[in-house]
């Protein structure tokens, strides 16, 4: 995907805030720019609050794409797949990303914090950027998502 001129939100629990950091530093050497829609503190809290936030930002067109963390992302991805035109996908490795990018074109990356480590996030978030969507026989199908 090229995204040289998005802003990608991001959204996060607390358990994401430490992977959620490191993203910010690693989009900002990268040259990119953010939305940071919370959390912004260790304290518990409750991940729709953090993923509605985001979910509302990409479905009213203020965003194209974003990233959300919570402990298994299954939290995340479950609300914001509930929003229109939203393809929110989950992914633990990189290879996953790069699939959820070029298969499923998802607009939003989900990363489970508790699972992976600060170098594995980076290659995760690296993996979705980076890969185009393959079109073809994908769109085809992300065509027959919608109820």
């Amino acid at each position: 995907m090229n995204f040289i001129d998005t802003t990608i939100g991001l959204a996060c629990d607390h358990t994401g805030i430490d992977c959620k950091e490191l993203i910010k530093k690693h989009l900002e050497q990268r040259g990119l720019k953010y939305i940071d829609f919370g959390t912004d503190s260790s304290e518990k809290s409750d991940y729709p609050v953090f993923a509605h936030k985001l979910g509302e930002a990409i479905t009213k067109n203020e965003l194209e794409m974003g990233i959300a963390l919570c402990g298994t992302g299954n939290g995340m991805a479950i609300t914001l797949n509930k929003y229109p035109g939203i393809r929110a996908g989950l992914a633990w490795h990189e290879e996953i990303a790069q699939l959820v990018s070029a298969h499923n074109k998802a607009n939003i990356l989900v990363i489970p914090a508790r699972f992976i480590t600060g170098e594995e996030v980076i290659k995760i978030v690296d993996a979705y950027l980076d890969t185009p969507f393959e079109g073809g026989r994908h769109q085809e199908r992300i065509d027959k998502i919608p109820i």
